[in-house]
């Protein structure tokens, strides 16, 4: 990859998101702003060849993708008052602007609430914004949701679709309508870092832009929500498990294991910060999902070696969480906690359930864990089947990788 594609692609990772809100906001037209955008993006490759990176390859990109909106409204005459207001697009960051009431000056937190509307179906809410905000790929947000790209393309189509007919405002609520809003957009928040912490596609396990941009939009919502338990249960959930992000992978960019981190490097103070926000949030006697995942990565990060790990507190924990979301990744990993606690022919029962039901059906966490329970055991010969399963449907490169190298430890045992 050249200097200039690799400039390029490091844009497309930080500002994309940045760039479509902004392009949203001018244009009120979402198709017509990822269009733009893209197009923008393959502007740079040539233009950036021939002048160079500029200086700001964010507010390059936001400029030609807004003049390259502004020559297509021109040229159609519905597009006239859009045009106008294409025109000014500094209008919304007004701080005495009375278009938006919250007062919050953050065009990609404004995005994130305009997919979240209550009138979307809150599959398509997420969606919509992974789409939008973070340029996941159709086919990337499929595989999170576990669904064919062919369903989940219509829920992007019709959730777009029915925010122009419905004429969903772009905004941050005003603060008495927050609390309906508050579900989708945490939800939005927490798959935005789930990418960014294991990427479902592609070369590298970890996308840090996305990271980082997850744990900014928490600390935003904490500021803005400080008396909702969940925000801050959502912030210390992303704190606790940011915290070991540079030792998820080594130098070579293979994945290491949670028990084979070196927890000497992780970061002190974000575990301080998220133990500190889980307690608070607990003191409020409202418990919810994401201070339970809190509670379960506080588990993992405090213990001071592998082995004083309490995977009986983890896997009560994990049952716990089943009655907030019972979705059958939630048993997958409760399966994992009680085969840790117990045994792993217990936790092999578990997951023998799950295969039954078949809602897990390609996915390759099911047999990667069903792998590992049979390594622990000793039972090679029947992990390495496993392993070879899990080692067709694993779309991540460090993941499959990682699989290939079980895999080899068990055939060689």
């Amino acid at each position: 990859m050249s200097d200039v594609e690799e400039a390029v692609a490091t844009a497309f990772r930080e500002e994309w998101g940045q760039v479509v809100a902004t392009l949203i906001r001018v244009t009120g037209d979402w198709d017509l702003a990822e269009e733009c955008a893209q197009d923008a993006f393959a502007q740079a490759l040539d233009r950036w060849r021939r002048d160079g990176v500029p200086r700001r390859p964010g507010a390059w990109l936001t400029t030609t993708a807004r003049n390259r909106a502004t020559d297509v409204l021109r040229r159609h005459a519905t597009g006239a008052a859009k045009l106008r207001e294409a025109a000014v697009p500094a209008r919304a960051t007004e701080p005495d602007d009375p278009w938006d009431e919250s007062g919050v000056e953050d065009d990609r937190l404004r995005l994130i609430f305009t997919c979240c509307h209550p009138a979307l179906a809150i599959e398509a809410r997420v969606a919509l914004t992974l789409r939008t905000l973070a340029g996941l790929t159709t086919p990337e947000i499929a595989r999170a949701f576990l669904v064919p790209e062919a369903t989940m393309a219509q829920r992007l189509v019709r959730a777009k679709r029915k925010i122009r007919n419905a004429g969903i405002p772009y905004r941050v609520p005003p603060a008495h309508l927050l609390p309906e809003r508050t579900t989708g957009v945490l939800g939005v928040v927490y798959l935005l870092f789930n990418e960014g912490y294991a990427a479902s596609a592609g070369a590298d396990l970890l996308r840090t832009n996305l990271c980082a941009e997850a744990v900014r939009l928490a600390r935003v919502l904490a500021r803005l929500m400080p008396d909702e338990p969940e925000v801050l249960g959502l912030l210390a959930l992303l704190l606790l498990h940011d915290a070991r992000r540079g030792t998820r992978v080594d130098a070579a960019g293979e994945l290491v294991t949670l028990e084979d981190q070196d927890r000497t490097a992780w970061d002190k103070d974000a575990v301080g910060e998220g133990t500190d926000l889980l307690e608070r949030a607990l003191r409020r006697g409202r418990p919810g999902p994401y201070q339970i995942q809190a509670a379960i990565a506080a588990c993992h990060t405090t213990a001071a070696e592998a082995g004083d790990t309490d995977w009986a507190d983890i896997a009560a924990l994990y049952g716990e969480l089943a009655r907030f979301v019972p979705s059958a990744v939630v048993r997958l990993n409760r399966a994992v906690a009680v085969g840790m606690a117990e045994s792993p022919e217990i936790g092999l029962a578990l997951v023998a359930e799950l295969e039954s039901e078949g809602e897990l059906d390609g996915y390759h966490l099911l047999p990667a864990t069903r792998a590992d329970l049979l390594r622990r055991l000793g039972r090679t010969a029947e992990a390495a089947r496993a392993y070879g399963r899990a080692l067709e449907l694993v779309e991540n490169g460090a993941e499959r990788r990682f699989l290939e190298r079980r895999l080899e430890e068990c055939r060689s045992a």
